[in-house]
C-alpha cells in the first residue's frame, strides 16, 4: 500500500524523474527518506529521522506513552507536508514492533490516516523479509544472517545466493535489554539462548557472517572506525571482528559518555543505547556461531523498494548500475563508459571477475572530474570513488577504484593516502595500469565513440600494439603518441602503432 500524492508541478530545470518516499515508524524513531533515480539504486534526496521513542515504555506499561505519541504526531505531519513540497509522487508508511505491540498503537494509525497517510502494519515475518532483501540489495553476494536490531525487536534473517531462506522476529529489540539484564549477570544471553533454542536458530550462522543492520549497531560500527583511525568514513560493509566486539564493550563501560557523545555521526540517543546493543551482538553471535559481523547500511526501507523490482533488474549489479548513473550525469558524452571499458579489455584478459567489475565501474566514472579545476581533476576523481554513494564494494574495492581514477585524470603514478591503508599494494598497480589505458582511450577519441569504435589495443608479444585504420591515422598525435609509451613502459613493453 502506497499513498499516491496529488502531482504538484516542479519548477524550471527541475528532475522529471519520479521521487518515491517512505515513512518509517520504528520503535526508535519516525524517519522520512526520499528517494529518486535508477530503480536499482535510487539515490537519497531527503533523510531526516525524529527520535520519538515509540517503545521506551512497552515494558512498563504495554502501551505508547504521551510524550511519544505528540513527537510521532509531530513527526508524522512534518513529513506529510514535506513530501507533498517535494513532489514526492508515491509515499509508502509503514509500522514495525512498537505499533504492533503496543495497546494503543491504533491512535498512531489513526492520526496518519487524518494526515492522509494510509500506514502499512508490517508482522514480525515482513519486517524480518524487508530487512533481509536490504542487505541483499546493498551486498548481493551475502551469505550468512542478517540481524536487524530495532527498538522493538531484533529479526534474523538468513541470505544466500540473492535469496531469503528463513526468517524469524524475536521481541530483543534494544529498548527491552535494559530491563532484560537487570535480572542479573547472564540474563540476557540465557534469554538469547532460549529465544534462538525453541525457534530453531542455534547455530544457524555457523561460521558465517552475521550482517549487522539497524542504528545502535552502525553507532557501535562508528566507535570501533573512530577508536580506530580508519581512514574510510564509509559504514556499509565494514567489518567488526567478533573479539573486538568485546573489547569495545569493555571500553563502552568506562568511556565517559560525554567522550562517546564527540564520535561523529553518532546521536546522543544511540550512545545511551550502546552498552545493551553491544551486549546483544555478543550473546546472538555467539549462539548462532557467527564468525565475524559486517555492518550494512541498508536494511528495511532498502528493502522495501528492492521487493518491488523485478528478478531481473534485481540481478544488476548495483555498483554498475549506480557508475553508469554517475558518470552519465556528470560526464560529456553517452556511452563512454561502457565503450571505454570494452576498449582497454584485451590489454586485462583474465583477470578475475571481481577486478573486471571495477575496472568496468573506473570506465564508467572516467570523466567525472572533468568540471573540476584541471588541477584537481584528479582529486575529484578519487573522492568521487573513496566516498560515492556506492554499494558491492568494500574499503579495498573502492581504494582501488579510487587509484584508477586518480591515475585516468592526471594524478600519476603515485597512490595518495589513504589508498595504500585500504587496498593491497598489487591492486593499486593494476588500478594505474587501468587508469593509463583510459588515460590513451580518452586522449586518442576526445570522449566520443566513434574512434574507439573503429580502433583497437592489443598486449603482442613485448608491445602495447594501438591498431588504427588508415583514415584515421591523424588522430594519433603527440598527446596520444606520449600516453601510449606510458601505457607501455607500465606493462614492461614498447608501444606499436598498426593498421
Amino acid at each position: 500500500m502506497a499513498t499516491q500524492l496529488a502531482p504538484v508541478p516542479r519548477g524550471a530545470g527541475a528532475a522529471a524523474r519520479p521521487r518515491i518516499g517512505i515513512i518509517d515508524i520504528g520503535s526508535n524513531s519516525v524517519r522520512l527518506v526520499v528517494y529518486e533515480g535508477s530503480a536499482r539504486l535510487p539515490a537519497i534526496l531527503f533523510n531526516e529521522k525524529v527520535m520519538a521513542g515509540l517503545g521506551r515504555a512497552l515494558n512498563e506499561t504495554g502501551a505508547i506513552d504521551a510524550g511519544a505519541l505528540a513527537t510521532a504526531r509531530g513527526a508524522l505531519a512534518r513529513f506529510a507536508l514535506l513530501a507533498r513540497e517535494m513532489q514526492v509522487s508515491e509515499l509508502r508508511t509503514v509500522a514495525t514492533a512498537a505499533v504492533r505491540d503496543a495497546s494503543n498503537g491504533r491512535q498512531l494509525i489513526d492520526a496518519a490516516a487524518a494526515l492522509g497517510l494510509e500506514v502499512e502494519l508490517l508482522s514480525g515475518v515482513e519486517e524480518a523479509t524487508a530487512s533481509g532483501m536490504g542487505v541483499l540489495s546493498g551486498i548481493p553476494d551475502a551469505d550468512g544472517v542478517v540481524g536487524d536490531l530495532g527498538g522493538g525487536s531484533l529479526e534474523l534473517v538468513r541470505v544466500v545466493a540473492g535469496t531469503i531462506t528463513d526468517r524469524v522476529s524475536f521481541p530483543l529489540g534494544v529498548l527491552r535489554i535494559g530491563a532484560i539484564r537487570t535480572q542479573g549477570k547472564g540474563a540476557l544471553d540465557r534469554r538469547v539462548g532460549r529465544l534462538l533454542e525453541e525457534a530453531g536458530w542455534k547455530g544457524r550462522g555457523e561460521k558465517l557472517p552475521f550482517y549487522l543492520v539497524g542504528g545502535s549497531w552502525r553507532a557501535l560500527a562508528r566507535l570501533d572506525m573512530h577508536r580506530s583511525g580508519y581512514p574510510l568514513p564509509v559504514v556499509h560493509q565494514y567489518p567488526i571482528a567478533l573479539d573486538r566486539v568485546a573489547e569495545l564493550q569493555q571500553l563502552i563501560a568506562t568511556m565517559p559518555r560525554n567522550a562517546l557523545r564527540a564520535i561523529p555521526d553518532v546521536s546522543s540517543a544511540r550512545v545511551t543505547a550502546l552498552p545493551d546493543a553491544t551486549a546483544l551482538l555478543i550473546s546472538v553471535a555467539r549462539h548462532l556461531g557467527s564468525s565475524a559481523a559486517i555492518v550494512s547500511a541498508y536494511g528495511l526501507r532498502e528493502g522495501l523498494l528492492f521487493q518491488r523490482l523485478t528478478p531481473e533488474q534485481r540481478r544488476e549489479d548495483p555498483l554498475i548500475v549506480a557508475a553508469r548513473d554517475e558518470g552519465e550525469r556528470l560526464g560529456r558524452f553517452a556511452e563512454h563508459g561502457d565503450l571505454l571499458d570494452a576498449w582497454i579489455a584485451p590489454l586485462f584478459d583474465g583477470e578475475s571477475a571481481e577486478l573486471a567489475r571495477l575496472r568496468h565501474a573506473a570506465c564508467l566514472l572516467a570523466d567525472v572530474g572533468w568540471r573540476a579545476n584541471p588541477e584537481f581533476r584528479a582529486e575529484r576523481g578519487m573522492e568521487i570513488a573513496l566516498h560515492g554513494n556506492w554499494v558491492a564494494i568494500d574499503a579495498a574495492g573502492r581504494a582501488t577504484l579510487a587509484q584508477a581514477l586518480y591515475t585516468a585524470l592526471g594524478g600519476g603514478l603515485g597512490s595518495p593516502e589513504p589508498l595504500t591503508r585500504l587496498a593491497d599494494p598489487a591492486a593499486l598497480e593494476r588500478a594505474r595500469l587501468w587508469g593509463l589505458a583510459i588515460r590513451l582511450g580518452q586522449r586518442l577519441s576526445g570522449g566520443v565513440a566513434a574512434p574507439l569504435k573503429r580502433s583497437r589495443l592489443a598486449l603482442e608479444r613485448g608491445r602495447v600494439a594501438l591498431r588504427l585504420e588508415a583514415d584515421d591515422k591523424a588522430l594519433y598525435g603527440e598527446p596520444v603518441e606520449k600516453r601510449h609509451k606510458a601505457l607501455a613502459t607500465a606493462f614492461g613493453k614498447e608501444a606499436a602503432l598498426g593498421g
